[in-house]
């Protein structure tokens, strides 16, 4: 998540300190692995159309596919105005009069602009926009070794002087041993928050050219991800700032009405005196945030317009316009935007934190339900005498895996609003922001299996056929284009390389169910 990695980092980081904050992003980097391993095994074996939600239905139970589904639709709309929020309080680097009404109005706008026309714009925007993602990357990533060597206006080699002083570990809710492990319990949960991947990868496995290849290139890659982009961006942002400037803490814990830089390493840049970078830093910082609204927007339409289809919404979402928009379905994430407009009277900060909370147990929970699919396939396979070995892609260390990434998810949701019940901290409103997806979702489950009387899927009953004749033939008919993957694409894109005649006829044939 583009807003997690470069400003709600900055929450990790002052609660934790930076060695907390390292750690924590190392140890939620491998549960998540964990869960990646699941869905990969699951995903390439039946890369449908809605992914794991489906696989829930099918493998499962329907009611639980069902709970799957609008705990994900939830999640995804509520990160629109999250996303909203984040802008708002970014722009403020430059001006403090922005007004946030003015913002919220001009985003969402914009994002019905991009998604109300032909998929090929928003793909075309959403291509070019991650130029900007990979971009800023890079800037943060070299500005951290250059200047920690010296390479800075200052001509200060600090190095990991931050680590020293004011030191590794920071205390949070308390001092001493206690407050240091608490500091180290709101990183790691500023982790969970941060770190996601293998949700998105298999939703969009079902409309993906040749699916069994290249998903296992891309769920493989999200481990090389996991310790790049988070594991290396948590040690970057503990390496240039230290866990209690001034500046960052005022900007991320006040009311998100002053001036400054709402991310961790433009307040680095100001601090040490560099002049353009932090400008173009928070240049491609907007443009990163609108990209991550935008694309939940597009990926909620989406899914309401699917879970329509699987008759759990409202058969009007199903209607499209001429383009192929599911205009109905396309309205909800619309109104959904309005929300940001809360910032005008609780602060874009404070907003920003209850969006948080809420997504975050929402994302826990298709964490879990991933790990509670992958085990009953597991038993499916088991029971119907099929290999593992005869899969396209087998899963290290199953069950087990799977048993140890869901105890580590329950666990996280769990505890990961224990503040409000420690002694002067109870406050209702943040309660309901950590926990109502916690009552939402089983009420779905359970009112769902109640009015359609649905039964949990025995091993023996499991759909392991499915739609896999249907991939399989499609597979039969694709012609090897000698694509490599993202940055192949990027080559063509710019003319660096030759498209094939045969790219644009294999992505208009692949499978969508």
């Amino acid at each position: 998540m583009c807003t997690g990695l470069f400003v709600s980092i900055g929450y990790g980081l002052i609660e934790g300190g930076p060695g907390s904050l390292l750690i924590a992003f190392t140890i939620y980097s491998c549960w998540l692995g964990l869960v990646n391993n699941c869905m990969a095994e699951m995903s390439i074996y039946m890369p449908v159309t809605g992914g794991w939600v489906r696989h829930g239905s099918k493998w499962v139970d329907e009611a639980f596919g069902f709970m799957l589904g609008y705990n994900f639709l939830l999640y995804e709309l509520c990160l629109i105005p999250f996303e909203i929020s984040a802008l708002n309080l970014v722009l403020t680097f430059w001006r403090s009069d922005i007004p946030i009404w003015a913002t919220s109005l001009a985003c969402t706008v914009l994002y019905g602009i991009l998604n109300i026309t032909a998929v090929r714009w928003y793909g075309e925007s959403e291509f070019w926009l991650a130029f900007g993602k990979v971009l800023l990357i890079g800037i943060v990533f070299m500005f951290t070794f250059i200047t920690m060597v010296g390479g800075n206006p200052q001509h200060d080699a600090y190095g990991f002087r931050y680590w020293r002083e004011p030191g590794s570990f920071a205390a949070y809710v308390t001092e001493g041993s206690l407050g240091r492990f608490q500091g180290f319990l709101g990183a790691l949960f500023q982790a969970a928050f941060t770190i996601v991947g293998p949700e998105y990868l298999s939703m969009v496995a079902g409309e993906a050219v040749n699916p069994r290849k290249t998903m296992k290139s891309a769920f493989k890659t999200t481990y090389w991800r996991y310790g790049i982009f988070f594991i290396g961006g948590a040690l970057c942002v503990g390496i240039v700032v230290p866990y209690n400037d001034a500046g960052l803490i005022e900007k991320l814990n006040g009311d998100g009405s002053g001036t400054g830089a709402a991310s961790p390493y433009v307040v680095a840049m100001s601090n040490l005196g560099v002049e353009v970078l932090p400008h173009i830093t928070n240049a491609l910082l907007v443009t990163s945030i609108f990209s991550a609204g935008n694309s939940y927007v597009y990926c909620s339409t989406r899914s309401l317009y699917a879970m329509s289809i699987d008759g759990h919404a409202p058969k009007f979402f199903q209607k499209c316009t001429k383009n192929g928009v599911p205009i109905y379905a396309f309205i909800v994430p619309m109104l959904f935007s309005l929300i940001s407009f809360l910032s005008i009277s609780s602060g874009s900060a404070k907003v920003i934190t209850w969006l948080a909370n809420l997504t975050e147990a929402s994302q826990l929970i298709n964490y879990i339900g991933m790990c509670t699919v992958y085990l009953f396939f597991y038993r499916a396979l088991k029971v119907q005498g099929i290999s593992r070995d005869t899969l396209p892609y087998k899963g290290w260390w199953q069950p087990y895996c799977a048993w140890f990434g869901l105890a580590t998810m329950i666990l996280t949701v769990l505890f990961y609003g224990y503040t409000t019940f420690l002694t002067g901290w109870w406050n209702t409103g943040t309660f309901f922001s950590y926990y109502t997806m916690c009552f939402v979702s089983p009420i779905l489950y359970i009112g769902w299996k109640v009015i359609k009387k649905t039964k949990v899927v025995k091993p023996e009953e499991a759909d392991l056929i499915w739609e896999r004749p249907l991939i399989e033939a499609y597979e039969a008919t694709l012609i090897d284009d000698g694509s490599k993957g993202f940055w192949d694409d990027c080559a063509k894109a710019v003319g660096l390389r030759k498209r094939h005649k045969t790219d644009e006829s294999i992505e208009l044939s692949s499978p969508a169910s």
